[in-house]
């Protein structure tokens, strides 16, 4: 079984980059700086630099405790669950025009619960003969 991917891009000593801009434990940004003085400044801190933003030139790290990148991990995780999926699910619904009056009710009240489920509902009314 291949090993799931770690919220983040790169944690520690591998980094592809040439130039990094690094922002330190407290969000201040120390500028751009090539890769060995980034890796320097992490030992000298008893830090590790984590990939924050790759899609930027240069690319965006952050130097973090590992409790700090525990945090961050945990709270991307929430937002995860709390953000909604990618396939919106649809429902379709199917009735007659001589449908009873009760029996519309019930499907008006399903209806409803679907739409709070933020689902797309799509109705089709087949006319009586």
């Amino acid at each position: 079984e291949p090993k799931t991917k770690t919220a983040f891009g790169s944690v520690g000593r591998r980094i592809p980059y040439r130039i990094l801009h690094v922002i330190n434990q407290d969000g201040e940004s120390l500028g751009n700086m090539h890769r060995a003085e980034a890796l320097k400044l992490m030992d000298q801190h008893n830090l590790k630099l984590v990939l924050l933003h790759e899609n930027v030139e240069p690319p965006v790290y952050r130097l973090m405790t590992g409790q700090q990148i525990h945090e961050e991990q945990l709270k991307r995780a929430e937002r995860k669950k709390a953000s909604p999926k990618a396939g919106t699910v649809q429902k379709e619904l199917s009735f007659s025009s001589a449908i009873a009056k009760n029996d519309l009710e019930t499907k008006t009240k399903q209806i409803a619960q679907w739409i709070e489920k933020k689902y797309h509902v799509k109705l089709t009314i087949r006319q009586a003969k």
